[in-house]
């Protein structure tokens, strides 16, 4: 599965005042795993900027003076996001913005019409109820490193909210048995041991990418600092290396 996590900066937050986009950041997953592509652009609003805006993001309109207007790049945003679920932090927010954009430039379709929507505030919401699920807040419950956050910044943010959602939706990369085997090879109950017989093949070897195990690290503190019962994982590990001594 391709996932697009997307986020923006404006300048001002209500997109029927006319405010419009000034910043868009991506970063792709493939399958949960960050694959190093991005999408980034800073956009000329040919508006004034909100102060309050801009005490949040620092964008300035001098800064935005010499970039592109959306129309100049809205295709190669659209080739990015085509077709890719989009994991966006209060959806709602960004999609009234993107479509607004698209219709200025007169594109016939909305961004529901190219891409699936998830909304990591809603997931966030569900998962812990009551509680502030801003993406500083979600940081610091699971675990997600934002120290270089001293303002917002769509592409930083785009990173950053991919960090979280992969944690938030269990911080575990998808285990394609499939993706591991050669073009020559079949999955089925038998070369796998599932039949009853013993395996008639090698079992192929699933590597944690360096971002899973990161995710899982952050998982594990977390368990360590709300848990009063501690984290039995430690101890499954400990029980397994008296085992091996």
């Amino acid at each position: 599965m391709r996932q697009v996590v997307l986020d923006t900066e404006t300048t001002g937050l209500e997109v029927n005042e006319g405010h419009r986009i000034i910043e868009i950041g991506c970063v792709e997953l493939v399958d949960r795993r960050l694959t190093g592509r991005h999408y980034h652009e800073y956009l000329n609003p040919g508006r004034a900027i909100d102060a309050g805006a801009e005490a949040v993001h620092g964008i300035s309109l001098d800064f935005l003076a010499d970039k592109p207007a959306f129309i100049s790049i809205k295709d190669a945003f659209l080739s990015f996001i085509d077709g890719a679920e989009l994991v966006i932090h209060n959806a709602d927010f960004d999609l009234g913005f993107l479509d607004q954009e698209l219709k200025l430039v007169r594109e016939a379709k909305r961004t529901r019409q190219r891409c699936s929507i998830v909304d990591s505030l809603a997931l966030a919401r569900t998962r812990f109820p009551g509680q502030k699920n801003n993406l500083d807040a979600l940081c610091k419950r699971l675990g997600v490193d934002n120290s270089g956050r001293s303002l917002h910044g769509a592409l930083l943010d785009a990173q950053i909210l991919a960090e979280v959602y992969l944690a938030l939706t269990g911080g575990q990369g998808s285990l394609s048995l499939e993706s591991n085997l050669s073009s020559s090879e079949t999955l089925t109950a038998a070369n796998i041991g599932l039949d009853g017989g013993r395996p008639r093949g090698p079992l192929p070897l699933i590597e944690v990418s360096e971002t899973e195990q990161a995710a899982h690290e952050s998982m594990l503190a977390l368990l360590r600092r709300e848990s009063e019962a501690g984290c039995v994982w430690d101890e499954i590990t400990l029980n397994a290396k008296d085992g091996a001594e």
